[in-house]
């Protein structure tokens, strides 16, 4: 039964779309890193896109709900933040949205 419960449970992905001022997203990029370095509990992975040849970016961040991503707020959480937050051109648009579809990536394919 364990099984069919963890199926009806979805993910939920925390995402940020901005923009860093000029020759600043590799700095954010470093902070990026350190800030997914400090979740634990109910962190699922994270993705950090850029628009090739520009400083604008997208964000992506999975949790198991979203009570998990409150929960690993942490003073050396909020430091990152803190340091990332002068780098953007202007704030980011974030929204939660829920995991929906998922395909994972086939395992390899045996050529025959």
């Amino acid at each position: 039964m364990t099984e069919f419960m963890d199926f009806l449970r979805h993910k939920y992905a925390y995402v940020a779309i901005g923009e860093f001022k000029p020759g600043k997203f590799e700095e954010a990029k470093q902070l990026y890193a350190k800030a997914v370095s400090t979740y634990t509990q109910g962190f699922k992975g994270a993705y950090l896109l850029q628009q090739p040849n520009t400083d604008k970016g997208i964000a992506v961040i999975f949790w198991d709900d979203i009570d998990a991503m409150e929960s690993n707020h942490s003073e050396a959480y909020a430091a990152i933040l803190d340091e990332i937050s002068h780098l953007f051109a202007k704030p980011p648009m974030t929204a939660f949205y829920d995991v929906c579809t998922e395909f994972p990536a086939p395992e390899s394919v045996a050529v025959e």
